[in-house]
């Protein structure tokens, strides 16, 4: 009779489990629907869609109907505020021209990150204008804006599969020669050599086999594979060592030929050679120039430079050192 009894309430007790199930998939589904059916606020304006749906004219043309080149960016007098009352960026005035290196320094919370997404348009400002070729980007289609893009972030993404697919995925139709320029250029491709299936190689979950300088190689190189007009590289090089950081430069002027480049860094040994530094203090440009001439005027930036000078060289001291047994 008990054995009865507990047959007879089990199909009871998985219904009830399966009903608590179901209501926990309503939840997350309405969750996943409200994301997928809300309405960004950055978007295409309508005289942009009309320009996309209208017929494309010329070859040099985007499908938006402006140059498809991009030859000057340009911030007039930008704010942007996540919260009205906290400014994070204060009138910035600044312009970057085709084959330009602009480095953008400062300290934590100052607002680089801020300013490159503003640029990239991932958000818009709240005060001023951001300009391409003189012509305010929203006007241009975001999609064409965004396509040019070439990004590295200082946490690099790789997924699972073969180092090649994971490069490849910056240009998906290059071929298998392409992909290994790009990583030669990058530096990634002595590292890569050194493995035993080579461009082979599975990478892991979440590129688990792999060491973090290794993965952000990775990623430099499916960068540089995009062929973009406008390059950030957000702490690109934090995770590799020196060795590799010095072949890195090699192959850069190459990858830099032609492009607008971004480059925040918080190592400043890894950014003299660019066109221009912009140190960035409270939302604000405090200092713009070449590294010889913020060195020359020795305001905040030659104070930082000078004090990572000394803490690299003490660090160095210390590992010139024989260790005590």
């Amino acid at each position: 009779f008990m054995a009865y009894t507990r047959h007879f309430f089990e199909p009871v007790e998985q219904m009830g489990h399966w009903f608590a199930e179901m209501q926990m998939a309503q939840a997350s589904a309405e969750r996943i629907l409200s994301l997928i059916e809300s309405d960004p606020d950055i978007k295409d304006s309508q005289s942009v869609l009309d320009a996309l749906a209208a017929p494309k004219q010329g070859d040099q043309r985007a499908a938006d109907g402006g140059d498809a080149q991009i030859h000057s960016i340009e911030l007039n007098n930008v704010s942007f505020a996540y919260d009205p009352a906290q400014p994070v960026l204060s009138n910035i005035n600044l312009k970057v021209e085709r084959g330009e290196t602009l480095a953008i320094v400062g300290p934590t919370g100052g607002g680089k990150s801020t300013l490159v997404n503003v640029i990239c348009r991932f958000y818009e400002p709240t005060r001023g204008s951001v300009t391409i070729d003189g012509l305010d980007y929203r006007n241009r289609s975001l999609h064409w804006l965004q396509s040019n893009l070439g990004m590295v972030l200082q946490n690099a993404h790789v997924f699972s599969g073969s180092i090649l697919e994971n490069i490849r995925y910056g240009r998906l139709d290059a071929s298998d020669e392409e992909v290994a320029d790009a990583a030669k250029l990058a530096g990634a491709h002595d590292f890569i050599s050194t493995m035993e299936d080579g461009y082979q190689t599975q990478t892991g979950e979440g590129g688990s086999r792999l060491s973090a300088g290794q993965k952000q190689l990775i990623s430099f190189a499916r960068a540089i594979l995009a062929d973009p007009q406008i390059l950030v590289m957000d702490e690109a090089t934090s995770s590799v060592d020196t060795e590799t950081e010095q072949r890195i430069p090699q192959g850069m002027a190459n990858v830099l030929d032609g492009r607008i480049a971004f480059v925040i860094a918080h190592r400043l040994s890894t950014i003299r050679t660019a066109d221009r530094i912009a140190v960035i203090e409270a939302g604000r440009i405090t200092e713009l120039g070449s590294h010889a001439e913020l060195m020359a005027a020795k305001g905040h930036y030659y104070q930082l430079y000078r004090q990572q000078s000394l803490q690299e060289s003490s660090a160095e001291l210390i590992d010139l050192q024989p260790s005590r047994a």
